[in-house]
């Protein structure tokens, strides 16, 4: 490799994997809350909201996995994609 090339600044983006990753993660969220009987949104945003992660099943993890989720980002790309910008 050239020495040039060594000097240049590499960027990487991860975003889109981190996305896809929150997405997987509330959609088996989502999945484990409706098959126990709850209302998956009401008990999604209850936690949200609280932090309480009594709100979240344990059935398939979902507990555990929901905790993975920063929820400020959370907030973030729901309002900017509600809001459309």
């Amino acid at each position: 490799m050239p020495k040039n090339e060594l000097q240049r600044t590499q960027t990487f983006t991860l975003g889109t994997d981190k996305e896809n990753s929150t997405k997987t993660i509330l959609s088996a969220v989502y999945t484990a809350l409706s098959e126990k009987g709850y209302d998956p949104v009401t008990q999604i945003v209850g936690y949200i909201l609280s932090e309480d992660p009594t709100y979240i099943t344990n059935h398939n993890n979902a507990r555990s996995l929901i905790c993975r989720i920063d929820r400020y980002e959370l907030l973030n790309k729901l309002l900017k994609e509600y809001l459309g910008v």
